[in-house]
């Protein structure tokens, strides 16, 4: 028995509204018996091909309709592998009532299951995870949507039919149509991986995608401030008050190691007596929910002190006042041309900066940062161990030339005394 659907489509007179075009309909075929439907869309009679069944031109409109027709297709296809898959009799109008979402399969549809996970990451927003990390799932999301609609044609994607080559074909996609670079590309594949992973769990999938399938980030080079360019900043006279304030939050983040959505929610509970009977900051930090032990070092202590009657802490909101972060960037950019600071200056630079210049290159032992970075993983804190091997490499590089030049000079003195 052929249970291989044939679908066309056709146009017919509105009987409502003449003057607004034919409707189009949609006929699927099983065995000699059909069923029809309205897709909900018009067309000019005068632009419709009987033979192609799709809208003629080039404009815009065609391309979205004629598209739009391809969607229902693949639709189509998707629901009778489906029902094979399950065993289930085919007949036209089974395929009809499955595509207007009437019928009983089961399958997961991927950006059903990945819209349900991001309404809860949204709902838990603030609280268990940070805002940009919501953010960066509904970026994502639209990848997602976008690679499904271009290259497959479809408006959803079942999740069981999702294989490497699908894997493969996004993150080509991110790296192409959306030029994201390398690791940025493999940042969404990962954030993805997380839809598999509840799917799996779910026995939604009979499979893993991601079973061999190597993620590789490139290695970055960190920036940060060396000892000479913090001090050029903090001595600097700026004469406007809200480059003053944002330069001091961007030094209280070298002496913490806060990042900015930590520095801007700290408040007084923050600030424990620690055992050594000084001021410690612990903080939970907003990206990683780990928490962060940090002693106060003096300049940051002095920055508190510097604001505790602003209005803002004044009114119990805070212990710092921040701008927004992106305020806060535009400020620092302005900053760093009047200190001749060629470096970007941003929370993420004054994060690193704490975690070379201020601890690792003035001998404090990398467990130390690492608790106070709130790393879960000490190799994430490695990777500042490596710049500052490069640094006293550098320094020792250039000792030698100066012993060897002083040594040199000795040598030529002593050649002169004997003349």
């Amino acid at each position: 028995m052929d249970t291989y659907p044939h679908v066309t489509f056709y146009t017919r007179k509105s009987r409502s509204n003449k003057s607004h075009g034919s409707d189009i309909y949609l006929r699927v075929t099983v065995n000699s018996k059909r069923s029809d439907m309205s897709v909900g869309r018009k067309v000019d009679p005068l632009k419709w091909n009987i033979k192609s069944e799709k809208m003629m031109g080039r404009s815009a409109e065609a391309k979205e309709l004629n598209d739009y027709l391809d969607v229902l297709k693949n639709k189509l296809k998707h629901i009778q592998k489906e029902l094979l898959d399950q065993d289930q009799r085919i007949t036209a109008t089974t395929l009809l009532r499955e595509l207007k979402g009437l019928g009983k399969s089961k399958s997961k549809m991927t950006l059903e299951v990945f819209k349900e996970h991001n309404e809860q990451m949204d709902r838990l927003s603030g609280k268990d995870i940070s805002k940009s990390t919501a953010k960066r799932y509904w970026t994502c999301y639209n990848h997602v949507e976008q690679f499904i609609n271009e290259n497959y044609k479809a408006e959803d994607y079942r999740m069981k039919d999702i294989d490497h080559q699908f894997i493969s074909k996004f993150e080509y996609f991110l790296k192409t149509k959306r030029e994201c670079n390398h690791n940025s590309a493999l940042k969404y594949v990962n954030n993805f991986k997380k839809i598999i992973r509840i799917a799996l769990a779910n026995q939604w999938m009979d499979r893993d995608p991601f079973y061999n399938y190597k993620v590789q980030f490139d290695s970055v080079e960190r920036e940060f401030l060396n000892e000479e360019e913090v001090q050029i900043l903090i001595q600097k006279d700026l004469h406007l008050d809200r480059l003053k304030l944002v330069r001091d939050m961007f030094v209280f983040s070298c002496y913490t190691g806060l990042a900015y959505s930590d520095v801007k929610k700290l408040s007084e509970a923050d600030i424990t007596k620690g055992m050594d009977g000084g001021k410690w900051i612990r903080i939970k930090r907003t990206k990683t929910k780990t928490l962060s032990s940090i002693p106060l070092l003096p300049v940051a202590e002095e920055i508190i002190d510097r604001y505790k009657d602003h209005p803002e802490v004044k009114a119990g909101n805070c212990i710092l006042p921040v701008f927004s972060n992106q305020k806060s960037n535009a400020f620092l950019k302005e900053i760093a041309m009047m200190c001749g600071i060629s470096k970007p200056l941003n929370t993420h630079l004054a994060r690193h900066t704490f975690a070379t210049t201020i601890t690792l290159t003035n001998g404090v032992p990398i467990e130390s940062v690492s608790k106070m970075l709130g790393h879960k993983d000490l190799r994430t804190t490695q990777h500042y161990a490596k710049i500052v091997d490069r640094k006293i490499s550098e320094d020792m590089n250039e000792l030698k030339i100066k012993l060897a030049a002083k040594a040199k000079k000795n040598i030529t003195d002593k050649k002169n005394a004997k003349k």
